[in-house]
């Protein structure tokens, strides 16, 4: 896995579901088997905004390559994506979600492992180790 390729695929994600939740929570949220009422919506749409803002970093970031910036923004995706797995996970066990849940609660497993991943093979993290 490279950055890039990290990058991409967290921005790829943040469109899908950012768009969905900013203009259509209620429809995203039915389908993994929770509804909402007016505060929930609003809380969608709030959190589509974000997604659509980590969208663009992530586009803008892509091509950063070994910078300073770098060490951020996937420590930035570690804990961004570490939280969403362990509260997707909390909500699909208790049934808040239906099965569905699992395959978010997949994607932000493997943006956290990824992340992970990048930030101990880093070189500045080695370099700090040694």
């Amino acid at each position: 896995m490279t950055f890039k390729t990290l990058l991409l695929i967290k921005a790829v994600v943040c469109l899908t579901f950012g768009i969905l939740l900013l203009f259509f929570p209620s429809f995203l949220l039915g389908i993994l088997g929770a509804s909402l009422t007016a505060p929930g919506i609003f809380l969608g749409r709030e959190y589509g905004a974000n997604m659509l803002g980590t969208l663009t970093l992530m586009w803008f970031a892509k091509d950063l390559g070994e910078t300073k910036a770098r060490q951020p923004i996937l420590l930035y995706l570690f804990v961004y994506d570490a939280i969403g797995f362990i509260v997707t996970t909390i909500n699909t066990l208790t049934g808040v979600l239906n099965g569905l849940g699992w395959g978010i609660v997949a994607v932000y497993l493997f943006i956290t492992v990824s992340s992970a991943y990048l930030l101990l093979k880093s070189p500045r993290t080695a370099a700090a180790a040694g």
